[in-house]
């Protein structure tokens, strides 16, 4: 229920449910929600749905195919209800970040969603069993809370002495735009990779430095191997004479500190062993959490890292407080990418709406426990090995060092 002074301006908003972040976990979630019967809840953004995808690099795509097979019973892995295609929606396999935002605008709109954007978090706090949430434009009362906020905009962007000289990888709007003809990029993980594939097919000289070796990596789970479409794109680099010279990866070089001067930038790595760029580094480490206000409403494990509620991703330290998104983490296993958060957006709603007291929730979500939104089995990673081997290795270019 919402309140509104007689001049409009809304001093204080009463709801159910909070979600927190318009993205493909919280509108996810949202949908799911309806299904089960919840339909006082409000999902917000400080920018817009999809902002996410929409800062994405212009030549960046989603890893996963899109297809779209909903009437074989296969749910399109990058949906994120059981009833949508993105490539039925957008006729595409591997959508573009701004093509997926309009995917995630149309999912809200199919469900009639109350998304409010430009509505930007400052402070959430716990009183007598509401949450409190303190915005820029009201403060708003909910019973329950989804931070669904995602880690685009948490960049590891000070990580070591000199980070902060370099430009995050995603800070890149168009590759095209970057002046220069050599670059330096630090990380080999799919955004490092992804940028110095862009860069060599633009014409450009990459030097990539890596902590490990992961173009090699032959990890069960593939939150921790690139993926093969990846490792497709980098055969094609391989396959080309003219490509190949422009593409020069550096294994297990961890870069500890970087300094600028003169138009100059120095790297150092793990043994000290100096490195010179003459354009600004490109800093592809990956993100933060994301957890950003309510970290603190978390208990961490040992590593750091989130600890959530087997039942349904609930902070196992504030009732009322779920998560939703790529920082998911049960049993070493990691559910970063979109078709595995999505396995828990029925779980969640299902905890949430019978909390409600809502009537026949398993009934109404069948449809998502039959397409694997409402997987329980959290041992489902970390036993994936698959029956027969590889039959072909990753690409061993002689570029490598």
């Amino acid at each position: 229920m919402y309140f509104a002074s007689d001049n409009d301006f809304v001093e204080r908003i009463d709801t159910n449910v909070l979600i927190i972040g318009a993205g493909p976990a919280g509108i996810g979630t949202a949908s799911a929600l309806k299904e089960a019967g919840v339909e006082e809840m409000l999902v917000v953004d400080s920018r817009q749905i999809g902002a996410s995808f929409i800062n994405w690099p212009k030549q960046m795509s989603l890893l996963t195919p899109s297809f779209h097979s909903n009437s074989f019973g296969f749910t399109d892995l990058n949906a994120i209800d059981p009833e949508t295609s993105p490539a039925d929606f957008l006729r595409t396999q591997h959508p573009t970040g701004e093509q997926y935002a309009k995917y995630l605008q149309a999912v809200a709109g199919y469900h009639e969603l109350d998304v409010r954007c430009g509505v930007e978090v400052s402070a959430i706090c716990k009183k007598d069993e509401k949450f409190i949430v303190t915005t820029n434009q009201s403060d708003i009362f909910a019973d329950i809370i989804i931070w669904a906020a995602g880690q685009f905009f948490y960049p590891k962007d000070s990580v070591f002495p000199g980070a902060n000289l370099a430009l995050h990888s995603s800070k890149v709007d168009d590759w095209s735009d970057l002046q220069g003809d050599e670059f330096v990029i630090i990380g080999g993980y799919e955004s490092g990779v992804d940028a110095a594939l862009n860069l060599v097919n633009l014409g450009k000289s990459v030097c990539l430095y890596a902590r490990g070796e992961p173009w090699t990596s032959d990890h069960p789970d593939p939150s921790r191997s690139l993926s093969p479409r990846t490792l497709d794109r980098l055969r094609g680099i391989l396959q080309s004479p003219e490509k190949m010279k422009n593409l020069n990866l550096f294994k297990n070089a961890d870069i500890r500190k970087l300094e600028e001067s003169h138009g100059w930038w120095t790297l150092y790595d793990q043994d000290d062993i100096p490195s010179v760029s003459r354009t600004r580094p490109i800093l592809a480490n990956g993100f933060h959490s994301g957890l950003g206000l309510v970290a603190s409403l978390f208990k961490h494990d040992e590593n750091n890292l989130p600890v959530f509620s087997e039942a349904a991703d609930e902070s196992t330290i504030t009732k009322g407080l779920f998560y939703s998104g790529p920082a998911l983490v049960h049993r070493n296993s990691l559910f970063c990418f979109i078709y595995k958060y999505r396995a828990r957006f029925g779980v969640i709603a299902r905890e949430i709406a019978l909390r409600l007291g809502k009537e026949n929730v398993d009934e109404k979500l069948k449809s998502y426990e039959k397409a694997g939104f409402m997987n329980t089995d959290l041992d489902c990673c970390t036993e994936c090995e698959c029956a027969i081997k590889p039959e072909e290795a990753a690409p061993e270019p002689a570029a490598f060092s």
